[in-house]
Formats: C-alpha cells, sequence, structure tokens
C-alpha cells in the first residue's frame, strides 16, 4: 500500500476560529495527523473529520477529537482513524482544527492518502 501527502501545512490558530485544513475530493483512504507540542496548560483544541454520504450532498463530522493542556511527550502527534472516500465533490472530505481555549498555538499538519 502506497502513502502519499494529500496536503500539509502549518496552522496558527486564531482562537475560536475552526480552520479548514484540507478538502479532499479524491478517493482513497485519508488519516489527518496534528502535532500538538506547542499546547499548553489551558489550551483546548478540536479536531474533525467531516464526510459527504452521497454525491451532492452535506458534508457532516464523523470524526471529533478534543485535546486539553500540555499533551504528553509519547502522545504528541493526534492521527484520526482512517476514513474511507470514493465520491469527488470539492468536499466529499474535510479536514478542521479549532482552538477553543488559550493563545493561538501553531500546529504542524498533513492529511495522508493510502493507495
Amino acid at each position: 500500500m502506497a502513502v502519499t501527502a494529500q496536503a500539509s501545512g502549518t496552522q496558527t490558530a486564531t482562537v475560536t476560529t475552526e480552520h479548514q485544513l484540507a478538502d479532499v475530493n479524491a478517493t482513497g483512504v485519508f488519516t489527518l495527523h496534528v502535532d500538538t507540542v506547542n499546547m499548553v496548560a489551558g489550551d483546548v483544541l478540536e479536531l474533525r473529520v467531516y464526510q459527504m454520504v452521497l454525491t451532492l450532498g452535506t458534508s457532516r463530522v464523523i470524526a471529533f477529537g478534543a485535546f486539553y493542556g500540555a499533551q504528553l511527550t509519547d502522545d504528541l502527534i493526534k492521527a484520526s482513524t482512517p476514513i474511507g472516500n470514493e465520491l469527488t465533490d470539492a468536499t466529499s472530505l474535510r479536514f478542521s482544527l479549532k482552538q477553543t481555549f488559550g493563545t493561538g498555538r501553531a500546529f504542524p499538519w498533513k492529511v495522508l492518502r493510502y493507495n
């Protein structure tokens, strides 16, 4: 199975703003990976994956995770469960990041595609 980077970058969070990291309009299996090394006590981070069930449908949350405060050294990278996608609509899959409390932090991230 080949693994490729579908999208990547670093998102500096604006607190209370949901940042759209990547929209996927390709078939395959995808995962979101976010490095939380910069989080400190008082920070809260939410990660979401949205999926469209049928062509021309509405993207809805299929995976959600919330993370609080400084993260353990052995658990800094958060990864979503693999999400399969067969649609090619513009927002068939959407990956987002939202910091709800604390000071806006920089979060390196990537979306991987498994073929």
